[in-house]
């Protein structure tokens, strides 16, 4: 059973200043955004009662707060299983599936869910609300939204990158000193669960089988992704080397006159950015767009004083510009937004060299889709790989990148799985596999992976899987990696 989205709690809630008192709430989940909605909500009158699964001590310091605010808290799972009596509308955490047993009381009971991204934006102020600039994809929503961001305030908008990250989305919107413009991450766990935004220009990056567990399936999860191009003004951005973004556009039902632009790391033809000869180019925001193009930045901008940018880098460069583009922002101010840039840690970051091998690390790779993109980034790659696969398939990874393995380490609770696609497609590329789960794994998996690299090859973690099983998240996990590299580059002498 499904929730009906067309079903709403009450008329006109529809802005910030809109009358929510007496509404009956009900809010799932007390992360950050959980709180910042229960709070939000609170503030404007509604009845608010907040559940949360997970009992941690952030969690008890915010349920302190919030029943100060005469806030119903209950912890613990055995508050979950159906909704208060009398909920008029489930605001829900985005960890929270579909198919759980408290959405699926929801549906029953013909509540409404929202997801907190679904509130921010009917929380917007009635008046000068700030435009939404969205992103989603399976991979580099965070590296492109940050650089949307970047770019934003370079062009002098008071500007910050929201959503799934950066920012939480309530907070942006609500912030007594507005903003000018939002750029906005979306996973698409926050898309299922939302129905109205209408962002000035959206992009999907690409798309993967990912999260297939919570979706229930690849096309529920298309769908999900496809959602964000919905009722967008200027531009629906597409990747042009994923032909499924561009279909996600042509099933979008957007505002009339909203153009498709696609990008590219080729050269590219009209209404669409691409790389000519090393400049990244834009031939859709520009007049003459048939004949010529707006020279953007240069790859060299990109780069820095860093290692070479891998092609999915720039890829996500382009959709960042074309985003930015869209809403009106100039040439100049794109290469001084990128050029200001850099990525965050644990996205192709070099940890060390030593006696000619390369460490670097990944560990934001949490699905194939991901991982493959890093493998390609270097010629001959000892992969360290394992985790939490989501029901993600490997083989088509594996048979796509064995020719560039020297060698594979393997740990996590889906190593298994990987090591049979290894068996089927790459029997030859040896394998060690690490069943320890415990502190010291990473010094292990570090260690194997130094007995099969040789002189010119790039010890690559890239897991293709999520941490949970081992780690906190992938940043622990990125960081027991190069905590494990830097002993063994100082045991061995640390010759470079």
């Amino acid at each position: 059973m499904t929730i009906d989205p067309t079903y709403e709690p009450r008329e006109g809630l529809t802005h910030r200043d809109a009358d929510w008192s007496g509404l009956n709430v009900l809010v799932v989940g007390l992360g950050v955004s959980g709180f910042a909605a229960a709070d939000a909500l609170a503030e404007r009158g509604a009845r608010v009662t907040a559940v949360s699964r997970d009992v941690t001590e952030a969690i008890r310091e915010r349920a302190t707060i919030l029943e100060i605010l005469d806030i119903d808290v209950r912890l613990g799972p055995e508050h979950l299983g159906r909704p208060p009596e009398g909920t008029e509308l489930i605001v829900t955490s985005p960890g929270v599936p579909p198919h759980d047993p408290l959405m699926l009381a929801a549906a029953t009971a013909g509540i409404p869910v929202w997801g907190e991204v679904e509130l921010a934006w009917r929380m917007r102020p009635r008046e000068g609300a700030a435009p939404w600039l969205t992103v989603t994809g399976t991979n580099g929503k965070t590296t492109t939204v940050t650089m949307l961001a970047s770019i934003l305030q370079a062009a002098g908008l008071r500007a910050t990158a929201a959503g799934n990250v950066g920012t939480p989305l309530l907070e942006a919107v609500l912030h007594p000193e507005p903003y000018d413009v939002l750029a906005v991450e979306l996973s698409s766990f926050q898309l299922h669960w939302q129905r109205s935004i209408s962002a000035v220009a959206s992009a999907v990056l690409n798309v993967a089988p990912d999260h297939i567990d919570w979706h229930g399936s690849y096309a529920e999860y298309l769908r999900a992704k496809g959602k964000i191009y919905e009722n967008t003004h200027i531009a629906c951005i597409y990747n042009v080397g994923d032909i499924q973004t561009e279909q996600l556009v042509m099933e979008a039902d957007v505002v009339e006159g909203c153009r498709a632009v696609g990008f590219t790391t080729g050269i590219p033809a009209p209404s669409m950015l691409g790389v000519v000869d090393d400049v990244l180019a834009d031939r859709a925001f520009i007049e003459q767009r048939q004949r010529s193009a707006a020279e953007l930045c240069t790859i060299a901008d990109l780069q820095g004083d860093g290692p070479p940018v891998p092609p999915h880098y720039v890829a996500n460069a382009l959709a960042a510009a074309a985003l930015a583009r869209a809403y009106g922002v100039g040439p100049l101010a794109v290469r001084d937004g990128l050029r200001a840039f850099r990525p965050d840690r644990h996205r192709i970051a070099e940890v060390a060299t030593a006696r000619g091998i390369r460490w670097v690390n990944d560990s934001k790779a949490t699905n194939p889709h991901a991982a493959a993109a890093a493998i390609r980034s270097f010629d001959s790659v000892v992969w360290i790989a394992g985790g939490l696969l989501k029901g993600a398939d490997v083989d088509s990874l594996v048979e796509e990148m064995h020719s560039r393995l020297r060698g594979v380490v393997l740990l996590g609770a889906d190593r298994e799985q990987i090591a049979q696609a290894l068996a089927r497609h790459a029997p030859e590329v040896p394998v060690v596999d690490i069943a320890e789960t415990d502190t010291g794994a990473m010094d292990l998996v570090v260690a194997a992976a130094a007995r099969l690299a040789q002189p010119g090859d790039v010890v690559l973690l890239a897991p293709a899987a999520a941490s949970m099983d081992m780690f906190t998240n992938y940043a622990s996990r990125g960081d027991a990696f190069e905590e494990a590299v830097r002993r063994h580059v100082e045991a061995s002498g640390g010759d470079a």
